[in-house]
């Protein structure tokens, strides 16, 4: 056979795009991206993970809350760390030029808009994972002739969307307390979003090719199931819009699983390069289904219907486990509701902490639950239904009258209800606070509502940490400022006893600290329901956060500090007059500023936004470092 010599060599230009060849190469790279910014981020939270672990505020209730039924934690002696609980501790003036320029561009990240959801440093984030993605799907790939290139993509994505999603997620530990799943959970929806689109892209314009071309769009296996692929994942995000998540929660919840598992099923039917990419998220989700069994309990609880706002949840024989600011997703077994599971904050710090009575409160985990749902409702109902039945069956019949009913009502009028017997699942605890309010000499604490139960929390803590713990571990704080935000003077009762026993704790001689707490009602009702707060005004009033924020930096003209509630009536309402400045006694600038705010979005973007304008300012300068926590009560 003659021999023809080597074979000519196809120029690089005009050879055809082998997609399965080239595709997978661009899915490596973005799963080379994704995970070393990610890693970048670890890094940066490192010394502060450090410091929580030093001060055992990291990995706590990674097994869930337990009873000490031992009891050692509430006798441990501590010792001050001095007498003077912040001589030589306090925290190095801000007299560094290149310290104060970090700190005015940090607090730009800060910065949110309204009915985005997401504050300035998210944005970012957010658009450079998309423009990534879009880049690696477009970057040297014909989409007009083979669009198999964003369909790859949409693949690489699934470890994303999967390790964002589980509440017991690894990235959550190595990002440290207070970087819970509900703070990473955005990206997960964008993430989604992404692949999303990469499917819509390489659907469309794959159909468009089938159009021109005269050819069947639906018949054949692969073809079938890519269109029920990308009929299912528009589904998942179509379901998964916020108005869909606020007021049909259930059906979202329910849809989003059983289509998740069905677009698995399908997209492996529809190509073989999509198995390799869902075995991660099947290990994610694995390991969360694994760690939520060392979590979850169930316990024996009480129900207390404070009023037709609010019931009280009451959990005593779990005493240990977890920290102040940190949540429990829980189901209460009552009227065929037991699969609802609802996200409820831990009204107090742990016992070993906590500066409220156990007459106040028990000891234990306590939950405030509004009415502000169907479920939050029916558990209101069925609480004062069951307290209703249980006060009848303690009153002998023949001494059941409207009469001596009525002997059961406290001094202001309000009817006494027993506590109703349920039993409870607990699925946590998770989230928290990423702030140590102990790093800072000045604290403000920002509610609306409900959400004064993460506040009260944090409360809790620090005063326990500074009365009860005598700044065992080196807390410098010596101002707070707790406000809250109510629509009437009755919602003060929900939590009173709690406040009133930190407030007078905080006001003993030895505790070295200034605590100030200002109520704002936005209706007027029921005025003379005001509780004896100590060092507490309530006023006819909200003023903005960031006058609150001036208001606490600011030297005041004079000091004094009112031992007993004062109603302002006659606030101005168009200038939005502040208390005065002089509710906190004046220790000057440097010490830093933590600042937590807890209630509806628009509060906490206030509160955002409040913080990044004050570091522009000369007296955000002087401030110090400064804190920044908000936690949203909302889906």
């Amino acid at each position: 056979m003659p021999d023809t010599g080597t074979p000519p060599v196809i120029p690089a230009d005009l050879q055809p795009y082998n997609s399965y060849v080239q595709d997978p190469k661009w899915q490596r790279k973005f799963s080379i991206i994704w995970p070393s910014v990610l890693a970048f981020f670890v890094l940066l939270s490192l010394p502060r993970v450090i410091r929580a672990i030093k001060k055992r505020r990291a990995f706590t209730g990674v097994f869930g809350v337990w009873e000490d039924l031992g009891g050692g934690s509430s006798t441990r002696v501590y010792e001050s760390l001095g007498d003077t609980p912040v001589a030589g501790g306090r925290k190095k003036r801000w007299d560094s030029g290149v310290e104060k320029f970090l700190s005015v561009v940090g607090s730009v990240a800060y910065w949110s808009l309204p009915g985005l959801g997401l504050n300035a440093a998210q944005v970012v984030l957010v658009i450079g994972y998309l423009v990534t993605v879009i880049l690696c799907m477009v970057l040297q790939a014909p989409l007009a002739s083979n669009s198999n290139r964003p369909g790859f993509i949409a693949l690489a994505q699934f470890p994303v969307v999967f390790l964002f999603a589980t509440k017991n997620s690894i990235v959550s530990l190595l990002l440290g307390p207070g970087n819970g799943y509900e703070k990473l959970n955005f990206i997960h929806r964008w993430s989604g979003r992404a692949m999303f689109f990469g499917a819509l892209l390489h659907g469309s314009l794959w159909i468009q090719n089938h159009l021109t071309w005269n050819l069947p769009i639906l018949g054949q296996q692969k073809e079938t199931s890519g269109v029920a692929s990308l009929g299912l994942l528009g589904v998942i995000v179509l379901s998964s819009l916020r108005p869909v998540r606020r007021w049909f929660y259930e059906v979202f919840w329910i849809v989003h699983i059983l289509a998740f598992v069905a677009f698995f099923v399908t997209i492996c039917y529809h190509t073989i390069y999509a198995s390799p990419w869902i075995f991660p998220p099947l290990a994610f989700y694995g390991a969360d289904i694994l760690m939520r069994m060392f979590r979850v309990r169930i316990k024996d609880a009480l129900l207390v219907p404070i009023d037709k706002q609010m019931t009280l949840i009451h959990i005593p024989h779990c005493t240990s486990g977890w920290t102040a600011g940190q949540h429990v997703r829980l189901r209460v077994f009552f009227s065929g509701r037991i699969f609802e599971s609802h996200p409820l904050t831990i009204l107090s710090a742990p016992p070993d902490v906590s500066c409220i009575a156990p007459a106040s409160m028990p000891q234990g985990i306590t939950l405030g639950a509004r009415v502000s749902g169907d479920w939050t409702r029916a558990l209101n109902e069925h609480a004062f239904k069951e307290a209703e039945e249980i006060r009848d069956l303690m009153i002998p019949e023949k001494q059941a009258t409207d009469k001596e009913k009525k002997v059961e009502q406290d001094d202001d009028g309000a009817t006494k209800f027993p506590d109703v017997p349920v039993q409870v699942m607990l699925d946590g605890p998770y989230g928290g606070c990423s702030v140590d309010l102990g790093d800072y000499e000045s604290v403000l604490l920002f509610a609306g509502g409900a959400g004064a139960t993460f506040t009260i929390g944090l409360l809790d803590d620090i005063v326990g940490r500074c009365v009860r713990q005598k700044r065992f571990r080196g807390e410098k704080t010596r101002r707070i400022e707790f406000a809250w935000c109510v629509r009437s003077f009755g919602s003060i009762e929900w939590f009173s006893a709690a406040l009133m026993d930190i407030a007078t704790a905080a006001a003993s001689p030895s505790s070295g600290l200034d605590l100030h707490i200002s109520v704002y009602v936005t209706c007027l009702c029921n005025p003379e329901a005001i509780p004896p707060i100590p060092n507490c005004d309530v006023t006819m009033v909200r003023p903005s956060i960031y006058r609150v924020l001036m208001d606490l930096m600011t030297p005041p003209p004079a000091c004094s500090s009112p031992s007993s509630p004062v109603v302002d009536e006659d606030a101005d309402v168009e200038l939005e007059l502040d208390p005065p400045s002089n509710k906190l006694a004046w220790i000057g600038a440097g010490g830093g500023l933590a600042v937590c705010a807890s209630g509806p979005e628009g509060l906490t973007r206030e509160a955002a936004n409040a913080v990044a304008r004050l570091k522009l300012t000369k007296v955000g300068w002087e401030v110090g470092s400064v804190g920044l926590h908000t936690e949203v009560f909302a889906l």
